[in-house]
């Protein structure tokens, strides 16, 4: 039986005689990055691992940790862990590249942070300011039940020191690529994914990347329409047990 994913894979297909044409839409590019003007920001610190580890030693220490201690991560570790995932790591001609791919340079994941227990850092939920390299503070209090229930009742959201939430900007990537953006955007978001998880290796902590989970809950959350930028997936960080 075909469904709608089916449909969607058929139908996005790039032919050598049939690429479709692409208009003139510069002019109505999206912003680059997402702010929050009103939101009160926490400079980040930086921050260096005590003991460098090879790419080797990551690739063959990373797995998925679902268990882990009561005991908080620090603030320097999750500068980190947010510059290594998708930070500006150079400017070229003018450009902010990251350290994660994205097609056409276009960046369409956003990155928010549900802090449980983050040390200087007040519980609740973050937006990273890539372009600054600064939080935003955009709640206060104890998220994680709701985080939790709205991934899909999966209780390391709960014992995790923090929950990393990906959302998407949609028209930064369709401006260009049309509906064949979905794919992309999906791509970048497992870029960064991988990136925080070497990165939390290299730290010591545990990772879990989060497909399942109720969107609209966690829109609901972060506070977003759910149709111009909606959730892509999550991850938890914390220390193993």
């Amino acid at each position: 039986m075909s469904g709608i994913g089916d449909r969607f894979q058929q139908e996005t297909k790039y032919y050598p005689d049939r690429m479709p044409a692409r208009g003139s839409v510069w002019d109505a590019k999206p912003k680059l990055y997402k702010v929050y003007e009103d939101k009160p920001t926490i400079d980040l610190p930086a921050f260096e691992a005590s003991k460098p580890m090879s790419l080797d030693q990551t690739l063959r220490q990373r797995k998925s940790i679902r268990d882990f201690k009561d005991r908080s991560i620090s603030l320097g570790q999750l500068s980190y862990l947010l510059w290594a995932s998708t930070g500006i790591q150079r400017v070229e001609h003018g450009y902010e590249f990251r350290t994660a791919p994205s097609a056409g340079a276009l960046y369409p994941i956003e990155t928010y942070v549900v802090a449980n227990d983050v040390s200087k850092l007040e519980p609740g939920l973050y937006h990273y300011a890539i372009g600054r390299h600064q939080l935003e503070q955009l709640s206060t209090g104890d998220l994680r039940r709701q985080t939790a229930m709205a991934a899909l009742g999966q209780a390391m959201c709960a014992s995790a020191a923090a929950v990393f939430v990906w959302s998407a900007m949609f028209d930064r990537c369709k401006i260009k690529y049309g509906q064949r953006a979905y794919r992309y955007i999906f791509l970048d978001a497992g870029h960064i994914a991988e990136n925080l998880a070497l990165a939390a290796v290299s730290l010591n902590l545990g990772t879990c990347e989060i497909g399942a989970l109720y969107d609209d809950q966690v829109n609901a959350i972060l506070g977003i329409d759910g149709i111009e930028e909606s959730v892509v997936c999550m991850a938890v960080v914390g220390v193993p047990a």
